[in-house]
């Protein structure tokens, strides 16, 4: 690779950790004290997705019933 390729690279990857971080940061706002940070952090892809979509369907119930949320 060259320095323009590794350049992209490292910035393709540092916006996936900003992504990561900003996913985990909701969650742990989301869940209340019920999942903290560090633990979202250490959760996989497919668990923090797996989460996000329940977390999604949770908030679509509450607008369905309209029971309040914050």
């Amino acid at each position: 690779m060259d320095s323009d390729e590794i350049a992209k690279l490292v910035d393709d990857m540092e916006k996936d950790v900003g992504a990561i971080r900003e996913e985990s940061l909701r969650l742990t706002w989301y869940m209340r004290g019920g999942l903290t940070y560090t633990e979202a952090m250490q959760l996989s892809p497919e668990e923090r997705s797996t989460v996000s979509k329940i977390v999604k369907d949770n908030m679509e119930t509450t607008k369905k019933t309209k029971m309040p949320f914050f």
